[in-house]
C-alpha cells in the first residue's frame, strides 16, 4: 500500500483577528477527521489580525500527531498567498527579507508554518469570510471567545517599534476589555482591517432557489479586504408558498 493511502484525511478550519488591529486578539480552530471533530481557541493580550490568522493554522497543524493529508480552510488571503505563491519560502531564503532593505513581517510565524507544513501533505483553500460558511462562521465565533477571554496570554513574538503606539494600544484594550467590536451598520470599521464597511443591497434579479429558505436583503461589505458581513436583521425568510416574511 502506498504511503499516501494510509495517511488520514483531515480538514482544518481556522479564523483569527484582533480588536482593534493591533489589539487584543484570538483565533479559533476546528479539526475534523471522519466523524470526529475538535474545537479550540486562544486569546492574546496584544497582537494583529495577520498574526492570529497565521497562529490558528499553525496551532491546528501542530495538534496532529501523525503525518496527514490536510485540507486547510481559511478566509485569510495573507496566509494562503504567503504559502501558495511562494512568498514565505522566498523570504526565508533571503534571510527573512522582503527586499534588500525591508524585513519580512511575522517571520517567526512564517518560519513555524513552513516547518510544520513539511510534516504533512497540506493543501490550502480560501473561503469567503462572513458568507455563511458554517465552519468559518464557527471559527469566527471561537476567535471571539479568545478575544474576550479572561486568561489571554502574551504574543511574545509580536513587537511594535513605536512604544507610544504600543502603550496606546494596551490602554485601548484595557478600556474596552469587556466589549467586542460589532459590525452593525454602514461606516462601522471592518473587523479584519478596520476600513469602513459599505451597505450593498441584494440584486433583485438574483433568482431564489427552490430549496432556499432565506436570503439577505443587504450585506455590509469591506472594499479593502472583501469581507462580507451578514446581519440577522437583513435576513428574509421564505415560506413554502414562496411568500417572504420577516422573523
Amino acid at each position: 500500500m502506498k504511503e499516501w493511502e494510509v495517511k488520514p484525511n483531515v480538514e482544518l478550519y481556522s479564523d483569527g483577528g484582533a480588536e482593534p488591529n493591533p489589539g487584543k486578539g484570538g483565533f479559533g480552530v476546528i479539526l475534523t477527521y471522519n466523524d470526529k471533530k475538535k474545537e479550540f481557541f486562544k486569546g492574546y493580550k496584544l497582537t494583529t489580525n495577520n498574526r492570529m490568522e497565521l497562529m490558528g493554522v499553525i496551532f491546528g497543524l501542530e495538534k496532529l500527531t501523525v503525518k496527514s493529508n490536510v485540507q486547510v480552510y481559511t478566509d485569510s488571503k495573507y496566509v494562503i498567498d504567503g504559502i501558495t505563491k511562494g512568498w514565505a519560502q522566498k523570504w526565508k531564503k533571503n534571510g527573512w527579507k522582503r527586499t534588500k532593505n525591508t524585513k519580512a513581517v511575522n517571520s517567526d510565524l512564517w518560519d513555524k508554518l513552513l516547518t510544520v507544513i513539511e510534516k504533512h501533505s497540506v493543501e490550502f483553500n480560501w473561503v469567503k469570510g462572513h458568507s455563511g460558511h458554517i465552519e468559518n462562521e464557527r471559527c469566527d465565533t471561537l476567535a471571539g471567545y479568545g478575544i474576550n477571554s479572561n486568561d489571554k496570554i502574551d504574543d511574545t513574538g509580536y513587537e511594535l517599534k513605536d512604544t507610544s503606539v504600543k502603550e496606546a494600544s494596551v490602554n485601548q484594550i484595557n478600556s474596552n476589555s469587556l466589549n467586542k467590536i460589532k459590525v452593525n451598520k454602514e461606516g462601522d470599521p471592518c473587523r479584519k482591517c478596520n476600513e469602513p464597511v459599505v451597505k450593498k443591497m441584494r440584486n433583485k434579479k438574483t433568482k431564489i432557489k427552490p430549496s432556499q429558505t432565506y436570503y439577505f436583503e443587504y450585506t455590509l461589505f469591506c472594499n479593502s479586504c472583501k469581507t462580507i458581513y451578514m446581519l440577522e436583521e437583513a435576513k428574509r425568510h421564505i415560506n413554502q408558498n414562496n411568500n417572504l416574511f420577516n422573523e
